[in-house]
């Protein structure tokens, strides 16, 4: 466990740099807003949290596989059942192609029950020369560009918790009631499968998995044990600092503090910096914490962070997520791999193909090039092993709703599709079908 500095509180982030904050006009409310929720129940504990991490130390020591994956930002009305519900399968279906073709375990993170809050270039927003705050995710405002939406309200910090609250119940309801066993996948088919180009190499290799379980208990003579449920953790940026104050507590029988509002918190690429709030807020906590790292992350920049977010050098602490793009991963990362191995640190290596290849089409569309999504992992597998080093993960922005996003993909998806099926409120996501493929392209690429 990490030996936190004594002048650390989960308030002495207000001594630091502040970035990427709302501006509530009401004070009185955000106050009491933040004294609500801080009396509000946890939404995760200290011993899962502690289990995750035990996890991601046999992912750091290529013990295990990491698949993080959820939507860009979620938002308050997508907090229903099928939605919930097909982001698990298509985590569930991603994570059994890594199991077969990786032979390996699996740690399923999932960017959900949480992930209200966004990241902004600036706090305005113009359209037809006026000028409102800019949208923060539904933690802060509404999207909708108009005046009264666009005021940071601290009482949807309350609507978020209950939210994540419901999400993560709704999970774990599933995942107990047998909805995740490996012996039945076909429960976690999505309505439009039938349709994906992936689907019949899919479908072979459930088969397979379903009579090699088969076999194995009619050799046992019982049935296996550990295969009607999976481990699902929870993950989310940690933005909103008075929201994820308010969620880092002390808990009975353990030392030090937890965020309870998440199992993984992670510092983003405009957040990271040493004098930054959010690094102090992180800093004092005993969960495993992600840190974004880019080309712009020097070698001081790069220890420093560790140096305060892992003093002891505890493993599984730190999951380092590299966003380079495909044309800048093979310049950037081994130098950041070489960095960590000189000075004798450990990590968990993930990589994040989404926010370095985003781009706009001409006819105005945030989109991604799925070959250069596909690309930039393929070059981090490679870059990794040439460097002794263990590509640990993927984080990914997917849904399980058939959305024409981003493009390229088994079918092909052009600026045109674009225009079919756009539904995301900030990020470009991988459907379906496009998730399905990554993972069998992780599974070729690794296995050559």
């Amino acid at each position: 466990m990490n030996t936190i500095n004594k002048q650390w509180s989960p308030e002495s982030w207000k001594l630091k740099t502040v970035r990427q904050q709302a501006t509530y006009p009401n004070k009185v409310a955000l106050d009491k807003a933040i004294n609500k929720l801080s009396n509000m129940p946890p939404l995760v504990t200290s011993w899962e949290i502690f289990k995750l991490k035990e996890k991601l130390a046999e992912v750091q020591n290529g013990k295990r596989f990491l698949i993080q994956g959820g939507d860009c930002a979620e938002s308050f009305d997508d907090c229903n059942s099928p939605i919930i519900s097909n982001r698990i399968k298509v985590l569930l279906q991603m994570s059994l192609v890594l199991i077969h073709g990786l032979k390996l375990p699996i740690v399923r993170i999932g960017r959900f029950a949480g992930q209200y809050a966004k990241p902004r270039s600036a706090d305005l927003e113009t359209k037809d020369g006026v000028s409102l705050p800019s949208y923060r995710g539904d933690l802060v405002n509404k999207i909708a560009f108009d005046e009264k939406s666009r005021v940071p309200d601290p009482s949807r910090m309350l609507v978020g918790h209950a939210s994540s609250a419901m999400t993560l119940n709704f999970v774990r309801a599933l995942i107990d009631g047998g909805f995740a066993d490996i012996r039945h996948p076909e429960y976690w088919n999505l309505a439009w499968l039938e349709h994906s180009g992936d689907s019949t190499e899919y479908q072979d290799m459930m088969k397979k998995i379903s009579e090699s379980i088969g076999f194995a208990e009619i050799l046992a003579g019982r049935r296996l044990g550990n295969l009607s449920r999976v481990d699902f953790y929870s993950s989310h940026e940690a933005l909103h600092l008075h929201y994820e104050q308010a969620l880092t507590r002390e808990v009975p029988r353990q030392d030090g503090f937890f965020n309870l509002g998440t199992h993984f918190p992670w510092i983003g690429l405009r957040t990271n910096q040493l004098d930054s709030a959010h690094v102090e807020l992180l800093r004092g906590v005993n969960n495993p914490i992600g840190i974004k790292v880019g080309k712009e992350t020097t070698k001081d920049h790069l220890l420093g962070l560790i140096e305060a977010l892992n003093p002891s050098n505890e493993e599984g602490k730190i999951t380092l997520i590299h966003r380079f793009g495909a044309d800048n991963i093979e310049a950037n990362l081994p130098r950041l791999i070489k960095i960590l191995q000189e000075e004798g640190y450990g990590a968990v290596w993930c990589c994040d193909p989404m926010h370095g290849n985003t781009e706009s089409t001409s006819n105005g569309y945030k989109t991604r090039k799925f070959n250069n999504i596909k690309r930039e992992v393929e070059l981090a597998m490679e870059i990794h092993k040439s460097e002794n080093s263990y590509l640990g993960g993927v984080h990914l922005e997917l849904t399980g709703e058939n959305v024409t996003e981003c493009l390229g993909g088994a079918r092909e998806l052009n600026e045109k599709d674009l225009e079919r099926a756009y539904k995301t409120q900030v990020d470009p996501r991988l459907n379906y079908e496009q998730s399905l493929e990554m993972a069998m392209a992780i599974v070729s690429k690794y296995n050559q």
